[in-house]
C-alpha cells in the first residue's frame, strides 16, 4: 500500500539522528527505563507528529518525554502533560477519548494534529537553540504538507512559538515583523492561518494553576471553531 507524503515523513523523522546528545539521551532512557516502566520497550527514537493527514487545526509542543512520547512513540502519550492536554481536546470534541496511554489503544483525533518543533526527548526538557534549529527542517515539511487544509494552530509555550514562527514563514505564510511575542491567549493571523499562544501543558504549569483546564479548553475551542471544526 503506498504511503502518503505525512505519513513517508514520519517514517523519515523517526530514523534521524541528526543530534549526537539527544540520540545519546533518548537512547540511555529507553535502556535503563524507569522502575515502573520495566516491563515497557521504549519507543528511544524520535517521536513523529500524530494525526490525520487534512488537519484543519496543528497543535505545537516542544519535545517528547523522556518516559511518555520517547517510551511509547506518539506525542503526548503517557505522561501527565499528556493526561491534561487530551482530556481537554476530548472535552472540546477534538479527541475520541480523554486518555492516552500506548499508540494502540484506540485514540483517534478528530481534524487536529499534534507535534512539536523538536523530535527527540532532551534532557532536562531543554532541547538547546542549535537542536531546535536542527530539527526545523522537519516542522517545515510538515507545515507545507499541510498547508491545503490547515487553518488554525496552537502553540503551547515560549519555546515551541519562537520555533514555530520561522517555520510558518518558511512554508509561505507571513509572519509579522517584528514578530509578535508569545503570550498566553494571544492571536495572531498569518494570512489564511489563526496561530494561538497558550501555556504549556507543562506540570509546572498545571499544578501551579498557571494553566487551568478552563484556560487550556478556552483556547483550544477558540481554535477549533477558527478552524471550522465546529
Amino acid at each position: 500500500m503506498h504511503r502518503t507524503p505525512l505519513a513517508d515523513l514520519d517514517a523519515r523523522v523517526s530514523d534521524c539522528r541528526a543530534c549526537p546528545r539527544l540520540v545519546a539521551w533518548r537512547e540511555e532512557v529507553a535502556r535503563t527505563k524507569r522502575a515502573a516502566f520495566a516491563d515497557w520497550t521504549y519507543w528511544g527514537r524520535p517521536v513523529p507528529g500524530f494525526g490525520p493527514p487534512d488537519a484543519r487545526l496543528l497543535v505545537i509542543g516542544l519535545a517528547p518525554a523522556a518516559h511518555g512520547g520517547n517510551r511509547t512513540g506518539r506525542m503526548f502519550t503517557g505522561d501527565r502533560s499528556g493526561d491534561v492536554l487530551y482530556q481537554a481536546m476530548y472535552d472540546v470534541g477534538l479527541a475520541s477519548q480523554p486518555t492516552a496511554v500506548s499508540v494502540d489503544d484506540g485514540l483517534e483525533l478528530y481534524g487536529v494534529r499534534i507535534t512539536s518543533p523538536v523530535h527527540c526527548a532532551p534532557p532536562d526538557n531543554k532541547p538547546t537553540p542549535a537542536e531546535r534549529d536542527t530539527c526545523r527542517p522537519w516542522l517545515v515539511e510538515e507545515l507545507t504538507l499541510l498547508r491545503p487544509t490547515l487553518r488554525a494552530a496552537v502553540v503551547l509555550g515560549a519555546f515551541g512559538w519562537q520555533a514555530a514562527l520561522p517555520a510558518f514563514a518558511a512554508a509561505g505564510w507571513t509572519v509579522p515583523r517584528p514578530r509578535p511575542r508569545f503570550a498566553h491567549g494571544t492571536r495572531v493571523d498569518l494570512g489564511g492561518l489563526d496561530l494561538f499562544g497558550c501555556f504549556h501543558v507543562s506540570q509546572r504549569n498545571t499544578f501551579t494553576g498557571l494553566l487551568t483546564p478552563e484556560m487550556l479548553r478556552d483556547v483550544l475551542r477558540t481554535a477549533a471553531e477558527t478552524a471550522g471544526l465546529r
